[in-house]
């Protein structure tokens, strides 16, 4: 384990507010803490959808899970989208005087992906077969990359896309994509970003956050969650069974948003 590595994930939802994450981030690598920033673009790509006439359109599993669905077109909007964030991202951690190393448009070197050639999802009540949709299912995170910028003393910023051989850039989640990198590199700790205080047990009561739970327990923390809080669980179980220590979910529209996580704030897990 990498005692001094932190995986961020900067959820793509409204609200965050990215110059006190960005701060954080700049804060923590000026004490030596060394940073992987991975980011969501959805609330993005939503309305770059609709200034185009291409809204945006959401997928729900028979499990429950909501995924956008990314049609060909909704595939050209979201990867414009997260190349603009990602810019930013880099753009305002070089402003306060991080060495950042932007990912987009080198998606290919990183992170690979297969296309999920069939969806099932719950469409006026009936399971329909989606076949059209350019999501992916990750497959590899190319850890010698990341290591060697790190090394060099960069924090690598990186977009929810990864390459597919057979079908090119594919939207991938980013919880996912940040857990598979946590794991990989051996982080220390992984901490997901959004704009909801952490894991309600009754949402949306923040009264009701869910402080800390054992890794063994997080079965609960499932059926807790809700909408789109249940992929972030799941990568935090998958971060947690790829043997990152600690996770947490955490508020990104506070000021000092890591670093209040990082003092306990937020859902922990492990």
């Amino acid at each position: 384990m990498k005692e001094n590595l932190l995986v961020v994930k900067i959820g793509g939802g409204r609200g965050l507010q990215l110059e006190w994450i960005c701060q954080d981030v700049a804060t923590l690598v000026s004490a030596g803490r060394r940073v992987v920033l991975v980011h969501g673009a959805s609330a993005r790509a939503d309305e770059l959808g609709l200034r185009l006439g291409h809204p945006p359109r959401t997928l729900r599993s028979p499990s429950g899970h909501l995924s956008r669905y990314t049609d060909a077109r909704t595939r050209q909007i979201f990867v414009q989208a997260a190349r603009a964030v990602n810019a930013e991202l880099a753009a305002e951690l070089g402003a306060r005087g991080v060495a950042a190393e932007p990912l987009a448009g080198r998606e290919h070197l990183l992170l690979h992906a297969r296309r999920k050639a069939a969806l099932r999802a719950v469409i006026d009540g009936r399971v329909c077969i989606i076949r059209d949709d350019y999501s992916g299912r990750l497959q590899t995170v190319e850890r010698s990359l990341l290591l060697e910028m790190l090394d060099r003393g960069r924090t690598p910023v990186v977009p929810p896309l990864a390459w597919s051989p057979q079908d090119g850039l594919l939207n991938v989640d980013g919880d996912r994509v940040a857990a598979a990198i946590a794991a990989a590199l051996g982080a220390e700790r992984l901490l997901l970003l959004s704009n909801v205080p952490g894991l309600l047990r009754c949402y949306p009561d923040p009264t009701s956050l869910v402080r800390a739970l054992p890794a063994g327990d997080i079965g609960r923390a499932l059926d807790w969650a809700q909408g789109r809080m249940k992929r972030k669980v799941l990568s935090a179980r998958e971060a947690l069974e790829g043997g990152v220590p600690r996770v947490g979910l955490a508020d990104g529209r506070v000021p000092r948003p890591l670093l209040r996580a990082l003092a306990g704030g937020g859902t922990w897990f492990g």
